[in-house]
């Protein structure tokens, strides 16, 4: 069974030049291993989710422009995650104020085309369904 995910877990982007940390607010939650635990919906751009730094994918349309300027070179730009849609897939059974679970095995994709996964889940013992 996969970890939970909590406060402090470690995101990677595969499009991101840098890690980055979950931010899971503790307003209404529970505590798993003492830190907040996160559900599918914990994505929300610079609240949950900060930049990775650079981006370096072209979908971006920063990204695009500023490669092109540069004659083709390409030249990454700060990153600014647009998430339009949920973790997947949460957990099947355990759920957290009637949303799924986010587990160590969900990814959040970015609409510039990133695949957001998370490299160290916060939780060490606690296991979901």
């Amino acid at each position: 069974m996969p970890l939970q995910v909590t406060m402090g877990a470690n995101l990677m982007c595969s499009q991101g030049l840098a890690p980055s940390t979950l931010i899971v607010p503790p307003l209404k939650r529970v505590l798993v291993e003492g830190m907040p635990a996160a559900t599918i919906m914990d994505k929300i751009p610079m609240v949950n989710i900060p930049p990775f730094g650079m981006c370096r994918s072209m979908a971006n349309p920063q990204v695009a422009a500023a490669t092109s300027a540069a004659m083709g070179v390409l030249t990454p730009m700060p990153c600014i995650p647009v998430l339009p849609g949920p973790w997947q897939p949460g957990a099947k059974k355990s759920t957290l104020g009637g949303l799924p679970c986010l587990t160590q095995n969900s990814k959040c994709i970015c609409a510039w085309g990133g695949s957001i996964s998370i490299t160290k889940p916060g939780a060490t013992k606690t296991q979901v369904s």
